[in-house]
């Protein structure tokens, strides 16, 4: 079960979901007869809005997609072209018009460097992620689209009944036509993060404001109808209405539900009860569904309703098969949890069936012991093939028993936090040699959107357990350039740490990638230990490895770099939101001088 086949399965399953809602549609016209010229006319311009919305969004894909084929391909051709040329000087310098769009739109915040970097409210309150000035004007356009499709034909001189009957039509239909994006973003295994090679993260924020606008046209819905009623029959015709007409207490029900999910997603209550959010937005979301449902009953626009009911359980499936595949069988998947120090855990996962990992990817973890109904995404950190052969029997051993026995350990670094980290903390702590071994549930892979191979200068910024997302590019990269497959010939870790005791979280990987061939040709690492408790904690191994005390000057480190850059520049990024936002400002400054790609990695919730 590759993760392409399940994006190609969701994309035919989308297909499926967009039919039954032109099937849907079809069915409205047959009702039209019976029906106002005024009001027929109305519900033809709903559904041919709705349309205009879905086709907008089609539309840029379809742009966003010929961009990354493009893309793709000019780094495809300078991967090749730079694998036996020590200089790559053709590619050092950037094409001036495409650098001046990265720097004012496709990297720049929307202001002038806040975007990841929070409003921190306490150790467990923080708010505020601003969207990138590329993502703002996308949700402007759909935002300012949806409120002009909103106004438009709406008799708004003429008798107020009509108004507010047309207004209510309007806001619904637009509404149930938002939800096919809304749910499709709001899923793990949305099959246009690997089409668009857009994050989950990005796509996640892009789904918290779509929620905010069709919440919004639900009430617009519900407020032009109690308006109508009330002004026809008093607040008691509202009431009566309330308790006895289905359409109008299952479509209330709706409505509170989608209220309720907006509230319970404030930024603040997410990260202060993340799982308890986690629970009660799936919840709100079933309720809400059913409410819509039954309040369209015997309604075209029900259409809409059935392919967001396909896309999402659809992508539930994927998730579950994902999980049986991956889990059942061949003794199921194991968990060994160790506490190290710092607050941390190294958890070493035997896979029952492995995939073949990429650097970049993470996976989804369930620890029914820790944690029954939590599935929480980690990084992965570095990937181990263990053979488990028997030799009693003397036999010949095919490669294809090779393969059939081999189990795959994937290991990540687990940072202590609050709820079920801490647990896993805890539990890893009672146990008697400090290691634990539970039973585990994986789902994945996910991400592992960008490949770092064609660039003759790679930088990997790393803060505290970040790390874990550019140690598998450091191998990576380390044994391309020992075997000539990459464009690579200078990579830089920078990872900043509190302390020195967190060196332990990495200390087995980074052994092996030290000894790795041509290494010392390569890699350079630098340490920044921030919270040092004595300058003997703070001395450097080798000419390749060095570490120096507080934190670094992110624009210096790469203006030093860009001095002496080969070819086209990587920059990559996970840590904090402060230290992603100041590498962010640091590229972009150089956007006109230096080809400097920028590549983020984060998950914000």
């Amino acid at each position: 079960m590759s993760r392409f086949n399940n994006q190609l399965l969701l994309l035919l399953l989308l297909l499926v979901a967009l039919i039954s809602v032109a099937l849907g549609e079809e069915t409205s016209e047959a009702e039209l007869s019976t029906r106002t010229a005024a009001s027929t006319a109305m519900d033809t311009d709903n559904a041919l809005f709705a349309t205009y919305i879905l086709m907008s969004l089609a539309a840029v894909v379809g742009v966003i997609s010929v961009y990354r084929v493009v893309i793709y391909a000019v780094r495809y051709i300078r991967k090749l072209t730079c694998l036996n040329n020590d200089t790559q000087r053709y590619f050092k310098l950037p094409n001036q018009a495409f650098a001046s769009i990265k720097e004012h739109f496709i990297y720049a915040p929307l202001f002038r460097t806040r975007h990841l970097r929070e409003l921190r409210l306490s150790s467990a309150l923080s708010m505020y992620i601003l969207p990138t000035r590329f993502q703002t004007i996308f949700l402007t356009g759909v935002i300012g689209m949806n409120v002009a499709l909103c106004c438009v034909g709406i008799q708004w001189h003429g008798p107020q009944t009509l108004m507010l009957e047309h207004l209510r039509n309007r806001t619904g239909s637009l509404a149930l036509a938002n939800l096919i994006p809304l749910v499709l973003m709001g899923g793990r295994n949305n099959p246009f993060i690997g089409l668009l090679n857009i994050s989950f993260d990005s796509f996640n924020l892009v789904h918290r404001w779509f929620g905010r606008m069709v919440a919004l046209q639900i009430l617009a819905h519900t407020a032009a109808y109690t308006v109508a009623k009330v002004q026809s029959s008093g607040w008691s015709g509202v009431h009566k209405v309330l308790l006895t007409s289905p359409m109008v207490y299952t479509g209330f029900i709706g409505t509170v539900a989608v209220v309720a999910i907006v509230l319970q997603s404030s930024s603040i209550l997410r990260h202060a009860f993340y799982e308890t959010f986690l629970h009660l937005h799936i919840a709100l979301i079933i309720l809400a569904i059913v409410g819509i449902w039954n309040h369209l009953d015997g309604l075209p626009a029900k259409g809409y309703l059935k392919a967001v009911i396909v896309i999402w359980a659809a992508e539930r499936s994927v998730r579950t098969s994902s999980l049986i595949y991956r889990n059942i069988g061949r003794g199921g998947t194991k968990a060994i949890v160790e506490a190290l120090p710092g607050d941390a855990l190294r958890v070493t996962l035997k896979l029952a069936r492995p995939w073949t990992f990429r650097p970049g990817q993470h996976m989804f973890i369930t620890m029914p012991s820790v944690g029954l109904w939590t599935s929480h995404p980690f990084s992965v950190a570095w990937s181990d093939a263990e053979a488990h052969l028997d030799s009693e029997k003397g036999l010949a051993i095919s490669r294809q028993d090779i393969l059939a026995l081999q189990k795959t350990a994937m290991s990540l670094i687990i940072r202590r936090r609050t709820g079920f980290t801490n647990k896993l903390f805890e539990k890893a702590q009672r146990a008697p040699d400090g290691r634990a071994v539970i039973n585990a549930f994986v789902e994945g892979p996910y991400g592992g959107l960008h490949a770092l191979h064609s660039y003759g200068t790679v930088m990997l910024f790393a803060g505290g357990v970040g790390i874990t997302h550019q140690v598998p590019y450091v191998r990576d990269l380390v044994a391309g350039y020992a075997a000539g497959t990459v464009a690579a010939r200078k990579v830089v870790l920078v990872w900043v740490i509190r302390s020195p005791e967190h060196l332990e979280w990495i200390r087995p990987w980074m052994t092996k990638i030290l000894a790795m061939d041509k290494r010392r040709d390569v890699l350079r690492i630098q340490l920044f230990v921030t919270r040092p408790r004595s300058t003997k904690e703070i001395h450097s191994p080798s000419a390749t490895v060095q570490m120096f005390p507080g934190k670094p000057n992110v624009d210096t480190l790469i203006e030093m770099e860009a001095e002496h850059q080969v070819g086209a520049m990587g920059v990559s990024v996970c840590g904090t939101g402060g230290l992603a936002d100041d590498v962010r400002r640091a590229v972009r400054r150089r956007q006109g001088v230096r080809n400097i790609d920028f590549v983020e990695e984060s998950f914000s919730w």
